[in-house]
């Protein structure tokens, strides 16, 4: 499975960048392709490619504030939640992600 997402949190530090790397390690131990873009306090930090996203199966937001850009994401699955949620469980949320894309 191909992932793109956005990990930002209402203070743009500590949560964002918590969350991409448990996305990330979480995505890669499960064998699949993830590419994470952060949003916080210091800008937009490893933008996606407009072509990650057209490639990608589903798009992750993990998310505490409005963000910006979600128009890329238009006819994309598109998967929203707390950032918290993926710092207690990325394994299981990916996994139940794939579960619902394989029904």
């Amino acid at each position: 499975m191909k992932i793109v997402g956005v990990a930002a949190c209402t203070s743009g530090i500590a949560h964002t960048y918590i969350a991409k790397e448990k996305l990330l390690k979480a995505a890669k131990d499960l064998g699949h392709e993830i590419h994470i873009e952060t949003q916080g306090t210091i800008g937009t930090e490893d933008e996606l490619a407009e072509k990650d996203i057209k490639e990608a199966d589903v798009v992750i937001l993990a998310v505490d504030i409005a963000i910006t850009g979600t128009e890329r994401f238009d006819g994309k699955k598109v998967v929203k939640v707390p950032t918290s949620i993926v710092v207690k469980a990325p394994k299981q949320l990916i996994q139940k992600i794939e579960s619902e894309l394989n029904k």
